[in-house]
């Protein structure tokens, strides 16, 4: 295919959601995966070269035409966007489903020690996690996993690129390290105070 650039460039354009190479084969039938992915590639490159506003990046097994982060400021400004906002409990909930997946209800309320009905109902209805099928035990209880939306909005690849427990003990570690080495101001306070006394 000669367009076969343009036309994938204008297909993920228009799609709202990272668009994988099997489904650019499916929509590009003359079209083989050596060819989609050489198109892919030169259209990174092309955005690359020229430094404009966009870059095509891979995520959640897909590609999709992003804004450059530099020039978030002024999109914020034009589209006023809600910021994405979930509780605590929503986050456990969410990180025990994708580090645990396929997962049923009463193993993450036995890890979390409380009822998830209504954290799961969020996070359905947001598109995080969804239900596989049914597990094979008495009362057939609803297996979870998480989403395509899941891994486009923590922007991963795939789930292979979770931080390991081994990575997210040393980055906790390291944050506490520095937060016992930066002085609050309570602690120069407390100083002034002291002295003060003296």
């Amino acid at each position: 295919m000669e367009d076969i650039k343009n036309i994938i460039e204008s297909l993920l354009f228009v799609a709202e959601e990272p668009l994988t190479v099997d489904r650019l084969k499916r929509i590009l039938m003359q079209a083989d995966t050596n060819e989609i992915r050489s198109a892919l590639n030169d259209i990174a490159a092309d955005y690359d070269a020229r430094k404009g506003g966009f870059y095509l990046h891979e995520v959640a097994g897909g590609y999709q035409i992003r804004t450059r982060p530099e020039y978030s400021t002024w999109i914020k400004r034009l589209i006023q966007p809600r910021p994405l906002r979930l509780s605590k409990a929503a986050l456990e909930t969410l990180a025990i489903i994708a580090y645990k997946q396929p997962v049923i209800r009463s193993d993450i309320e036995h890890i979390r020690g409380v009822d998830c009905g209504g954290v799961l109902r969020v996070l359905l209805e947001r598109k995080f996690i969804r239900v596989l099928g049914r597990k094979e035990i008495p009362g057939r209880p609803l297996i979870y996993a998480t989403t395509r939306r899941f891994l486009e909005v923590f922007d991963l690849k795939t789930l292979r690129d979770l931080p390991t427990p081994k990575e997210i003990e040393e980055l906790s570690n390291s944050q506490l390290e520095q937060a016992a080495e930066t002085p609050s101001e309570d602690s120069d306070n407390s100083e002034f105070e002291n002295a003060k006394n003296a």
